[in-house]
C-alpha cells in the first residue's frame, strides 16, 4: 500500500502538466484534459485489466480530436468519444483485444512519428503565443518564419516573451531530467519546468497567454451530451470508428509494453479494452478528451514502485482534489510552458534515432515507417495508417513468397541448382532464368528441392515438364531432395 501511495503521487505529478498540454493542443479547455485524467485514474483504474497501466488523454489522439473539435465542437467530440467507448466495450465482449496487437511495428512507429511531427510543428507556434495552422505541412514549413515574429515588435503580440518562457521551460526540463537520472530522483522534469517558469512569469508580470481553468457544475452541464442530443449527427458514427481503432491500438501497445516492464503482474487484454471503453463512454458523456493507456505515465508508475491498480486510482483522486481545492494555481501557468512540454513530447515521438537505425538494418521496414509518416502529415491519420498497413501487407506477401535459387558447377558438363523458400507460380520467372543461365554448356542439371518449404501445382508442373522439354535437347534433368551433402562437400 505504501509503495502504491508514493507511486500515485509521482504519476499525478507527471500527468497534471500533460493533461493540460494535450487539452490545449486538442483545442479544448484545460479542464476537460484534467477531467479525462481523473476518469482514467478513478474509473479505468478500477476496471483495468492491466493493473500498472495508467490511462488519460494521449498525444496520439491529438490530431483526430483537434479535427473533430474544429468541425463539431466539444459536444460533437463528446458524442464521438461516447460511441467510440461503446465500440471498445463491444470489441472486448467479442474477445477482440489480442487481435489489435496484429499490427506491423513499422506502421505503429510511423503513426507515432507522424503524430510527433504534427504535434511538434503545431505546438512550436503555440509556444510563441502564435496560432498554428490547421495544415501540418504549413506549420512545419513556417517554423523559420515564426522566428522572425519574435523580433517584430510592430505586431503588438509578445512573441519574444512567450518564446523566452518556452525555451526556458525546455532547458529546465532537460536540465532537471539529467539531474534526476543522476541522483535517482522521482519528481518529473515537466512539473519542475512548469513551476519554475510560472514563478518567473508571475514575478516578471509578463504579458503572455496563461491557462484558464473554469471548473464547476455549470461547465459540466453545458457539455453533457444527454442534454444536447439535438446536435447528434449520423457522421459521428463514422468518426467514432477510427477514434476507437487508434485509441485501442495505442492502449494495447502500451499494455504490451507494461507487461514487458513487469512480467510478474498478470495482464488481461480484453478486460483492459473493456475498461478503456467504459472510461471513454464516461468521458464522452461530459465532453472530456478521449483516453488511452499512456506509456509515459505507466512507466513512471512502474519506476516509482507501483504494485497494484491502487496507484492508478489514487493518482486520479489527487487530480480530482487538485481541481477542487487548488484550481486557481493552474491559472498562473503560461500557455507557452505547456506547449514547450508538447514540443519535447513531439520530438521524442518522432524517434529520429530509431528511424536512422531502421534505415541501416531493414530498408523495407524503413520504407513502411517513412511512408506512414508522410501519408499522415500530407493526408490524415487514418489514411496514413491505412497506407502504411497496405505497405506492410505487400512486405508480408513478398516474404511469404520468397524464393531463392543458388547454382554451382560440379564440372564442365554438370550443374546443380539449390532451391529454397516457397515456390509458387510467382517463382516461375526466377527458376526459368536460372535454368537458362545454368544449362549453357551443360549436359546434365540436378535440381535440389530439399530446402523448399512449399510448392504449388503450377511450380510442380513446371519442374515435371522441364524434364521432358530439356531431354529433347539432350540435357538430363534430375530432381533430387536428398543431395544436400553435395553442397556441403563443394
Amino acid at each position: 500500500m505504501k509503495k502504491d501511495f508514493l507511486a500515485s503521487i509521482v504519476v499525478f505529478l507527471v500527468a497534471l502538466p500533460l493533461c493540460m498540454g494535450i487539452a490545449i493542443a486538442s483545442g479544448v479547455p484545460v479542464f476537460y484534459g484534467i477531467l479525462s485524467g481523473i476518469i482514467g485514474g478513478l474509473i479505468v483504474g478500477y476496471f483495468t485489466g492491466s493493473p500498472l497501466q495508467v490511462s488519460g488523454p494521449a498525444a496520439g489522439l491529438v490530431i483526430i480530436v483537434y479535427q473533430i473539435v474544429q468541425d463539431h465542437g466539444i459536444i460533437g467530440l463528446g458524442m464521438v468519444t461516447f460511441i467510440a467507448g461503446i465500440i471498445q466495450i463491444f470489441s472486448a465482449y467479442m474477445k477482440a483485444g489480442p487481435y489489435f496487437r496484429a499490427i506491423s511495428p513499422a506502421v505503429i512507429k510511423g503513426m507515432l512519428s507522424g503524430i510527433g511531427v504534427i504535434i511538434f510543428a503545431s505546438q512550436f507556434h503555440v509556444m510563441l503565443d502564435d496560432s498554428p495552422s490547421p495544415n501540418p505541412i504549413t506549420n512545419l514549413f513556417t517554423i523559420p518564419m515564426a522566428f522572425t515574429k519574435i523580433f517584430d515588435t510592430s505586431l503588438g503580440i509578445p512573441h519574444m516573451e512567450a518564446g523566452f518562457i518556452g525555451v526556458l521551460t525546455i532547458l529546465s526540463i532537460l536540465s532537471w531530467d539529467n539531474f534526476k537520472d543522476k541522483y535517482k530522483l522521482v519528481v518529473p522534469g515537466a512539473l519542475i519546468g512548469v513551476v519554475f517558469v510560472s514563478i518567473v512569469t508571475f514575478v516578471s508580470d509578463l504579458p503572455i497567454n496563461k491557462v484558464f481553468v473554469e471548473a464547476n457544475l455549470e461547465t459540466l452541464k453545458s457539455t453533457f451530451i444527454m442534454t444536447n442530443l439535438s446536435e447528434f449527427r449520423w457522421e459521428f458514427l463514422a468518426l467514432a470508428i477510427p477514434l476507437a481503432l487508434v485509441a485501442t491500438a495505442e492502449t494495447l501497445l502500451c499494455t504490451n509494453a507494461v507487461e514487458k516492464l513487469k512480467p510478474e503482474v498478470e495482464v488481461n487484454y480484453n478486460k483492459e479494452l473493456r475498461a478503456q471503453g467504459i472510461g471513454n463512454a464516461l468521458c464522452g458523456l461530459f465532453g472530456a478528451l478521449p483516453i488511452t493507456g499512456v506509456i509515459v505515465r505507466s512507466s513512471a508508475n512502474v519506476d516509482a514502485g507501483g504494485e497494484t491498480k491502487k496507484s492508478t486510482i489514487f493518482h486520479g483522486l489527487w487530480l480530482f482534489l487538485f481541481v477542487v481545492f487548488a484550481v486557481n494555481i493552474l491559472n498562473l501557468i503560461p500557455t507557452a510552458a505547456l506547449a514547450a512540454i508538447l514540443v519535447i513530447t513531439g520530438f521524442k515521438l518522432m524517434n529520429i534515432g530509431g528511424l536512422i537505425n531502421e534505415f541501416k538494418n531493414d530498408k523495407f521496414e524503413f520504407t513502411i515507417w517513412m511512408t506512414t509518416i508522410l501519408s499522415i502529415i500530407s493526408l490524415d491519420l487514418l489514411k496514413g495508417i491505412a497506407i502504411g498497413f497496405a505497405f506492410s501487407i505487400v512486405k508480408l506477401l513478398f516474404k511469404i513468397h520468397q524464393f531463392d535459387v543458388e547454382n554451382e558447377k560440379v564440372d564442365t558438363d554438370k550443374a546443380v541448382l539449390y532451391l529454397s523458400g516457397k515456390a509458387s507460380f510467382l517463382s516461375l520467372p526466377k527458376i526459368a532464368n536460372a535454368i537458362d543461365h545454368t544449362m549453357k554448356g551443360c549436359r546434365a542439371v540436378e535440381i535440389n528441392t530439399d530446402k523448399l518449404l512449399y510448392t504449388d501445382v503450377a511450380f510442380t508442373d513446371y519442374l515435371n515438364g522441364l524434364q521432358t522439354t530439356l531431354s529433347k535437347r539432350g540435357i538430363t534433368v534430375t530432381i533430387d531432395s536428398h543431395k544436400t551433402e553435395l553442397r556441403e562437400a563443394a
